[in-house]
């Protein structure tokens, strides 16, 4: 095979992005729009050693699971890639992309993930689901203005103001902008001169208040004629909040720094929440957010109950419990969880995101969630180096707009509590959790983690990490937040591995060559003394460690990497030296 041979092939697999892949002498073949069942026909357009690209030319026999797409742009535009797939085998393809993540990253066996994993929660209407837009505004070939998507890869506008995944008041907000633009003659930007105006067209939807947002951003610090613009807006149903975003970098991100209202409130309401049951239904009044331009709020409302709910069950909060919510946007999932907590502490690298999140705990009126400023991975490492070395007034050191008199009072008893919480929430971006975020969760070494993920494989890679430390996966499950794309969302519920659940049984120790030594006290027995006597937990795995260097026999396999090279955590001074003396109390060395 090679570039430009035009081949007959039978797609049998769909990649990670939705690709269709059929095989030709046993080389894979990589088709865009190309679905597990269809046979087509295709031009290669870039070969590989092991592996090669195509483009599909026509589709000869198309799979039983195609349907017809309702959106004419759905090949050209970047945004839907899976289309054409019937809905039911969306959320096949989805459940399996995270299954296969696990294995083929994480590690885990197809008997263990067989156990854990849940059915994917689908959507009931996988269509107008989207509360956030962010249009594109240029000039098409003939110099008419223009907005809609960008086609898949480039920057080139693909024409529509009526996405079918977002909200149809879109279309008139988007004519009522681009009839503005032609009437005062305001240029739309140019990203390859760096001149225009009018950058994007942001609009934002509370699913449960009806409010609208329209935000424009523009490459000056001003919008002409703006209050013309603001007298045609105001005139649709809902309209609630106007704005510009100044935005005059020469960059692909689309929003600048600065704000400035030009009409009604500079936010928009909307609320979560809380599903129960089989059937989902809604429980309670729900928390009340205030979403700004620039606030991270998740697109999809209805799944995102979901989503949230699943965490919260997961979590198996009581009311007793301190939680620490990691990158915790405008406090979403931190509020959730206030509800069921006695204590939630949040953190995020965005001040204004922390801002917001402690005005929706006022909005609230919920008084146990405290929010702070900076890097999950640089914040819980400080905090948790200070605790540890007793330092007072702890909180002093991390910008978390708590006031000096406030801080004075926090006692021992709070710095305990903060600093080995029962349950840990990450939400990360694709990414996922930085290295040292991670060590630090396990030296903190809560009951419970609860780990939301936008991608299974940065998932996958850090739930192995956790697992070589301390924990077990328990339960996952994967949420369609994204109807029609290949994105997904997933929520996995980790415990601390329970290695001392017993049966008893009569035996003849002679003849196991027990150690008195081993029969003193279970592992949870010395977790128990350090944390009431010390005020540390500490982990399986450390306690092993410490048995070792005491020449206690732990088992030859116990507690040791399940990976060659592995990066081990080592059990810190202060620990070592708590696990002794409880060592010490029950008489094992």
């Amino acid at each position: 095979m090679k570039k430009n041979d035009v081949l007959t092939i039978r797609i049998e697999d769909m990649g990670v992005d939705g690709e269709g892949i059929g095989k030709v002498d046993n080389i894979p073949l990589f088709v865009k729009d190309a679905l597990i069942g269809d046979v087509v026909s295709v031009k290669i357009m870039k070969m590989k050693k092991n592996y090669g690209y195509a483009r599909l030319l026509e589709i000869l026999e198309p799979s039983k699971d195609r349907v017809t797409p309702p959106c004419e742009f759905h090949r050209s535009c970047g945004g839907c890639q899976i289309q054409a797939l019937s809905y039911e085998k969306q959320l096949e393809f989805k459940q399996r992309k995270i299954r296969n993540n696990l294995k083929r990253i994480g590690g885990f066996s197809e008997e263990m993930l067989e156990q854990v994993m849940e059915p994917i929660i689908g959507m009931d209407e996988p269509y107008h689901y989207r509360n956030k837009a962010q249009f594109p505004v240029g000039r098409d070939r003939e110099g008419r203005t223009v907005t809609g998507f960008y086609a898949g890869r480039t920057h080139t506008i693909i024409p529509n103001r009526n996405c079918l995944l977002g909200m149809p008041m879109n279309e008139k907000i988007l004519e009522t902008v681009l009839s503005f633009m032609e009437k005062y003659r305001i240029e739309p930007y140019d990203e390859k001169t760096n001149r225009g105006v009018v950058r994007h067209v942001l609009t934002r939807y509370g699913h449960t208040t009806k409010e609208w947002m329209v935000c424009l951003v523009i490459n000056r610090t001003k919008l002409p004629y703006a209050d013309a613009l603001v007298e045609e807006l105001v005139k649709l149903e809902g309209m609630t909040s106007i704005s510009i975003n100044i935005n005059q970098k020469n960059t692909n991100v689309i929003l600048g720094e600065k704000v400035e209202t030009l009409w009604g409130s500079p936010y928009i309401t909307d609320y979560i929440h809380l599903r129960t049951g089989a059937d989902w239904q809604v429980e309670g009044d729900g928390i009340a957010y205030r979403i700004s331009p620039q606030s991270f709020y998740q697109v999809n409302p209805i799944q995102t109950e979901k989503l949230y709910s699943t965490a919260l069950a997961y979590a198996g909060l009581t009311g007793e419990e301190s939680v620490w919510d990691l990158y915790c946007g405008i406090g979403t999932i931190s509020l959730f969880l206030a509800q069921r907590a006695k204590q939630v502490y949040g953190v995020e690298i965005v001040p204004q995101a922390i801002a917001d999140a402690k005005e929706n705990a006022k909005l609230n009126g919920i008084t146990n969630a405290e929010f702070f400023v900076g890097k999950a991975e640089e914040v819980l490492p400080e905090f948790y180096e200070r605790m540890r070395r007793g330092d007072s007034g702890i909180s002093s050191g991390i910008s978390s707009g708590v006031s000096g008199a406030e801080v004075s009072d926090m006692d021992a008893a709070t710095d305990v509590q903060m600093l080995t919480p029962d349950v840990i929430v990450v939400d990360p971006p694709r990414k996922g959790c930085d290295t040292k975020c991670l060590e630090t969760i396990v030296q903190m070494f809560p009951k419970r983690v609860v780990y939301v993920s936008c991608d299974s494989a940065t998932l996958a890679r850090d739930l192995k990490f956790l697992c070589e430390n301390g924990y077990e996966v328990k339960r996952v499950r994967g949420c369609d937040m994204f109807g029609q794309t290949v994105s997904v969302e997933t929520v996995v519920l980790l415990s601390q591995q329970k290695p001392d659940d017993t049966i008893e049984i009569d035996l003849d120790l002679d003849e196991l060559d027990a150690t008195s030594a081993e029969l003193k006290a279970t592992y949870q027995e010395i977790k128990d003394y350090v944390l009431k006597e010390f005020g540390l937990k500490v982990s399986n795995l450390y306690i092993s460690q410490v048995k070792r260097k005491c020449g206690i026999e732990v088992g030859e396999n116990y507690n040791l990497p399940k990976t060659e090279n592995p990066k081990v955590l080592q059990c810190p001074k202060e620990k070592e030296d708590a696990i002794k003396a409880a060592l010490k109390y029950f008489a094992m060395i």
